[in-house]
């Protein structure tokens, strides 16, 4: 009788293991299960390409831009630039030779291209521009060691280059190009910046340098009234919102030559919305863009 029930209670705790090993390989299972889930959604997080954004104007001569790579859905590289109001280096390599003295002159911890290194890295390893925080209005963190420059304008601009999509394929080479014409004409210079990505001409600032003043181009002082195209000239627009109907063009046909003109001067009919004269500039972006090729 006893060895009856031994060998009973024997069965059914042999019984209750399998039970208890087949519960845990089940949830073993579906823990592997979700967390290949949650890979694959992580992994189609962003469409693979090169993303692109820049501020729309300049702040203490500087433009900054952010240029991102995915590939596999994931953030594998990041870009923070910036480009200067009088052309020349960008701002990576103004700071790498030493052309930026943030540490011997403001007391940093680490040059400027040190330091976007590090915010870079910090959104590659994160994958999501909108995980950080700032200690204050002007967008400095302390989630990033090392890092003592504000950077809410980096993560901004690379969640504003994710939400407008990837590039499509050009003919150009990447790069920054700029020219400018030789002298000032009545106060201005006329220049051109242009940015290529993946071949593609994504960005064009139509501008000009002020020789005089505290505003140091003529779209801020366009946009702070102060120029007055409409007041003092009766023109249908003001000169900024003007010349950026001519940027809008140069992107959408890529390529400055696409465009005629109905006078010397320059004035055209082939961009709704536009009657000042826009030749300088389309001359300016092929000259800029002539070693793209």
């Amino acid at each position: 009788m006893l060895k009856k029930l031994f060998s009973l209670s024997l069965i059914v705790m042999l019984v209750l293991a399998f039970a208890g090993c087949g519960k845990s390989d089940d949830e073993a299972k579906d823990k592997e299960a979700k967390a290949a889930g949650d890979e694959t959604k992580t992994e189609a997080k962003y469409e693979d390409g090169l993303y692109y954004a820049e501020n729309e104007g300049y702040s203490k001569d500087w433009k900054y831009t952010v240029t991102i790579e995915v590939k596999d859905g994931k953030i594998t590289s990041a870009d923070w630039n910036g480009v200067n109001l009088n052309g020349g280096k960008d701002k990576d390599a103004v700071s790498a030779a030493g052309e930026y003295p943030m540490v011997e002159n403001g007391g940093a911890k680490a040059p400027w291209h040190e330091q976007a290194e590090l915010a870079e890295a910090y959104l590659i390893e994160t994958q999501d521009p909108t995980k950080v925080s700032f200690t204050d209005d002007a967008g400095h963190t302390d989630d990033i060691a090392g890092v003592t420059i504000k950077v809410k304008e980096f993560f901004e601009l690379a969640e504003k280059a994710l939400d407008n999509g990837p590039i499509a394929k050009g003919d150009y080479k990447d790069g920054f190009y700029y020219a400018q014409e030789n002298e000032f004409v009545k106060g201005y210079k006329n220049f051109a910046h242009i940015a290529v990505v993946n071949g593609t001409i994504v960005a064009a600032d139509f501008n000009a340098l002020i020789e005089e003043g505290e505003v140091l181009d003529k779209d801020n002082l366009s946009k702070s009234g102060e120029y007055g195209l409409v007041a003092k000239g009766g023109a249908q627009a003001e000169w900024h919102e003007q010349v950026a109907k001519a940027e809008a063009h140069l992107l959408k046909t890529q390529d400055p030559a696409q465009i005629s003109f109905t006078d010397d001067a320059g004035h055209t009919d082939d961009i709704a919305g536009v009657s000042i004269h826009v030749k300088e500039f389309f001359d300016l972006a092929a000259q800029a863009l002539a070693n793209a090729k």
